[in-house]
């Protein structure tokens, strides 16, 4: 049996990813990973290497050369500037769009992509990756102000008629990969300009469960891109 890579900074969720190891071909298709990210202070290394900070862990692991391999693309990077709501404090945001579940766990068994995740191993803390499937988006929206990650969960949205905010995508959340006991059904990407427009979004999230609220410094920003290319 091909060895199993560990995962201390979250829990599997057994249920999607086994629902996930019985799809058929003919129903499998594309899915974002969203990843958010909190860091050790110092990165956990087994070899017993010191003097390496868990972001800087982070950056080595950058599995890009795997993502490739299966098809896979970078749609968004960014820190985490701000976080008005929700726990724990992240530090970062990345997702990466998949053509296929498949293709998932192809990459978990590539001996590049286990190389490279020692790094992520010992830098990261706890994560949260949740598969997300597009729902709106506006390939026209404007590129000023921050942007702002909204998840939440509950069957009305609480974040839909906001006024002041520019929406740029609206993720379904199909499950949560790896990460805790919550469940989440929305991943929204807005626009914001001021102070008053985020105090907007801020107060819209009581009527929110679990709601999180992350204002983002963006690296890489392909989110729309991948949307209309998949």
């Amino acid at each position: 049996m091909a060895e199993q890579l560990e995962h201390p900074y979250g829990t599997i969720n057994v249920e999607l990813v086994g629902a996930w190891l019985h799809m058929k071909p003919e129903d499998d298709g594309c899915f974002w990973a969203l990843n958010l990210m909190k860091y050790v202070e110092v990165a956990n290394y087994d070899d017993g290497r010191e003097g390496v900070s868990g972001k800087a862990a982070d950056e080595a692991y950058s599995p890009v050369g795997p993502l490739a391999a299966v098809g896979a693309a970078v749609a968004y990077l960014g820190d985490v500037k701000v976080q008005p709501l929700g726990t724990p404090l992240w530090d970062r945001v990345g997702i990466v769009r998949y053509p296929t579940r498949a293709s998932f766990f192809a990459m978990q068994e590539r001996k590049d992509f286990k190389e490279a995740h020692v790094h992520k191993k010992a830098g990261m803390d706890f994560t949260i990756i949740l598969s997300c499937l597009p729902n709106t988006h506006d390939a026209s929206a404007n590129t000023e102000g921050d942007l702002v990650l909204l998840i939440d969960k509950g069957a009305d949205d609480a974040f839909a008629a906001v006024q002041g905010v520019t929406q740029v995508a609206l993720f379904d959340v199909e499950g949560v990969i790896i990460g805790d006991e919550r469940r989440y059904d929305r991943a929204r990407f807005v626009r914001v300009n001021d102070a008053e427009s985020l105090e907007s979004l801020i107060s819209a999230a009581e009527n929110a469960e679990d709601a999180q609220i992350l204002v983002l410094r963006s690296f890489i920003d392909n989110l729309v891109d991948t949307v209309v290319t998949a």
